[in-house]
């Protein structure tokens, strides 16, 4: 029998006072791996400054998943303009897709003519409740990056999420397209908060 030795972090709690942890965290877990790419979700640009700086030297390549235009308010894009514009500039890749696990599903479970739960939202919530909410931000951040053809998907990939701000979930993900969810899979989990 053939096994792997390799550390997991456990976070006291979810937040944005973990992200710089989980940025040393992430560089540290792809550099043992040899993964090439680390995927950061930022609402704001905040998390996606941390990664940014914390990566500089380390030759791996970073891309940042934001909140898709009007997620919160109608036409608004919530990223600092400023910062996608220098990151951009300084070789980040910055991917504002659709979320994969609610979409259009949201639209009708939010009618009150529809209602209920649908079968995607089914699944981002077993995510968020029985491992964490960060984990459901990694996986839909891989594959709205793959997706939009920001990476492919025959690698590995360090994918990271947080739960409100910040980040606080690293994982290590075999990538998949949307239309294939299922061969997805999660294969370590790096870090994440014990109690959420």
């Amino acid at each position: 029998m053939t096994f792997r030795e390799k550390k997991t972090y456990y976070f006291d709690k979810p937040g944005p006072e973990n992200t710089v942890d989980a940025a040393r965290f992430a560089i540290e877990r792809a550099k043992e791996s040899g993964i090439k790419t680390i995927l950061v979700a930022s609402t704001s640009g905040k998390s996606a400054e941390v990664f940014h700086e914390a990566m500089k030297g380390s030759g791996l390549d970073l891309i940042v998943i934001s909140h898709v235009t009007g997620f919160t308010k109608p036409g608004v894009w919530e990223f600092d303009t400023v910062t996608a514009a220098r990151l951009r500039q300084e070789g980040t890749t910055i991917v504002t897709g659709t979320h994969t696990l609610s979409g259009l599903e949201r639209a009708i479970s939010r009618s009150p003519k529809l209602g209920g739960s649908s079968r995607t939202e089914v699944v981002a919530e077993t995510l968020r409740r029985t491992v964490a909410i960060g984990l459901k931000v990694a996986v839909e951040c891989v594959l709205i990056a793959a997706d939009q053809g920001a990476m492919g998907v025959d690698e590995e990939v360090i994918a990271v999420g947080g739960t409100m701000s910040g980040a606080d979930t690293v994982c290590v993900i075999k990538p998949a397209h949307t239309a294939n969810f299922f061969d997805l899979q999660v294969r370590e989990i790096v870090a994440m908060p014990r109690n959420r």
